[in-house]
């Protein structure tokens, strides 16, 4: 027989999903199965899987130690290097700038990504401990696009990734984005289309009217400055969807610098061969939310290149 107690970051969940993850190799059928019999039991109470867990619920586990044993596989994590910069942090949440290239979630199981980069370092700075993560891993709340840097937020517990993620579907957090686009651009505009994704090709097209398996968004651009050729935009995301900015953008004539996807092949050529651009001038920078406001200055490329371009002093301006 064996007990543990739910500790903040179990709670909060329903108790067949933590059973779940505690007995990690246990058939579901056997879980309810043990909770019918009363194998498993709440505070010394029949279960069905169904209840909320609260900070301080007792489970009990009346079986054998070797059948816990047998059904539950520890792992030891994986640690990898940082290659992004802490922004934030407090107990429920870690803010970082995340540099280009670095995926938000893995994609495929042998990938690295920015989330276990944030639980490595977690682990190495004593802020969660291996068994923690048998039962929770700490998560990103969001995603930015592989070759979108900057602000990323990541739930370091269960109620700051639950708090975070409500606040961003209800859409009270706001976002803004930093981004240099082909052309020129004097007055700030708010443009609407719709959105309809390719899932083969994970291309997405915009268009003016709604079309079949489309979603309306909305984007707010604002121009900061231009050199004549580029502007450096300030763009608040109302609406969150696949590549939404970058497509958004080029439907309407201004795709942004180094986007292979929806930008100018001819922009893209000059950057390239002036600058090595292999990626979007697209960068999270800002986010406001319970009354903070957290920003990720630009990386050094994008430094470079509005150094380059004689647009440095806009950015400088803004800061």
């Amino acid at each position: 027989m064996q007990k543990f107690i739910v500790t903040p970051n179990e709670a909060g969940q329903r108790l067949d999903k933590l059973l779940f993850k505690y007995l990690n190799l246990a058939p579901k059928s056997f879980i309810y199965k043990m909770l019918r019999k009363k194998n498993i039991t709440l505070n010394h109470k029949k279960c069905d899987g169904s209840e909320k867990t609260a900070v301080g619920d007792e489970v009990s586990l009346w079986l054998a130690d070797e059948t816990i044993e047998k059904f539950r596989e520890t792992k030891c994590f994986e640690r990898v290097p940082q290659h992004f910069k802490v922004i934030f942090e407090d107990d429920n949440l870690l803010a970082v700038n995340k540099p280009a290239g670095l995926l938000s979630q893995k994609a495929k199981p042998e990938d690295i990504s920015a989330n276990e980069e944030a639980i490595s370092y977690l682990l190495e700075n004593r802020v969660i401990t291996e068994k923690l993560l048998e039962v929770f891993k700490p998560s990103v709340c969001h995603r930015l696009d592989r070759n979108t840097s900057g602000l990323l937020i990541i739930g370091k517990s269960l109620h700051g990734l639950q708090h975070m993620s409500e606040l961003l579907k209800e859409r009270t957090a706001e976002k803004y984005y930093l981004c240099l686009v082909d052309g020129v651009l004097t007055t700030s505009k708010h443009i609407q289309g719709y959105l309809v994704k390719d899932e083969k090709t994970n291309q997405v097209t915009v268009s003016e009217s709604p079309v079949s398996g489309s979603h309306h968004i909305e984007t707010l651009y604002e121009p900061l400055g231009n050199n004549g050729h580029q502007t450096l935009l300030k763009v608040e995301l109302i609406t969150g969807r696949t590549h939404q900015i970058r497509a958004h953008l080029a439907s309407v004539g201004h795709g942004i610098i180094g986007d292979g996807k929806y930008g100018s092949e001819r922009a893209n050529d000059y950057f390239r061969k002036h600058y090595h651009l292999k990626h979007q001038l697209l960068h999270s920078w800002q986010m406001s939310f319970d009354g903070q406001c957290l920003t990720a200055p630009l990386w050094p490329d994008f430094e470079a290149i509005l150094k380059g371009e004689h647009l440095w002093t806009v950015y400088e301006n803004l800061k």
